[in-house]
């Protein structure tokens, strides 16, 4: 972890391991809670593999869906890490995606108390990292976190 590149966030999940896997690998789930509400997510493609695609659409209104993240898998260990990157698309091609390029590592861990949830996300200078807080890493990240900790322990 890199203070000066890298953004984290920590919180513990009241369910299991295979729950918090589950609404992240499983499609339907991952939409429920991937953006903050009342915004909606489509999943147009989630391969939760290492070279599989993560490609979602958002709508503010529930009928309208934009391109939301097209982005790879670079590294998954069931039930205990996730690796992926929106700096290479879905087609496997180098892009610029706006409003910042990242790397997120998620890693899940046994806590007594259900799962140890930890996020790093990986920027290539300190001012995308800048940037990427200024635009509400916190309060958005934080925010898909508590609707992931609901879905899972639900």
């Amino acid at each position: 972890m890199n203070p000066d590149l890298d953004l984290t966030l920590e919180r513990v999940i009241r369910a299991p391991r295979a729950a918090v896997w589950d609404a992240w690998t499983d499609p339907s789930r991952f939409e429920q809670w991937w953006l903050p509400a009342p915004m909606r997510c489509k999943v147009d493609r989630l391969e939760v593999r290492p070279g599989g695609a993560m490609v979602t659409r958002m709508s503010e209104d529930g009928e309208t869906f934009l391109p939301h993240l097209d982005a790879s898998f670079l590294v998954v260990d069931d039930l205990e890490r996730i690796v992926f990157t929106n700096a290479i698309d879905s087609a496997w091609r180098p892009v610029d995606p706006a409003p910042v390029a990242m790397t997120a590592e998620i890693t899940l861990a046994d806590h007594p108390d259900g799962t140890d949830y930890r996020v790093v996300v990986r920027h290539g200078t300190p001012e995308s990292r800048t940037r990427h807080e200024e635009l509400g890493f916190f309060e958005g990240w934080g925010t898909v976190t508590a609707q992931l900790a609901k879905a899972a322990e639900g």
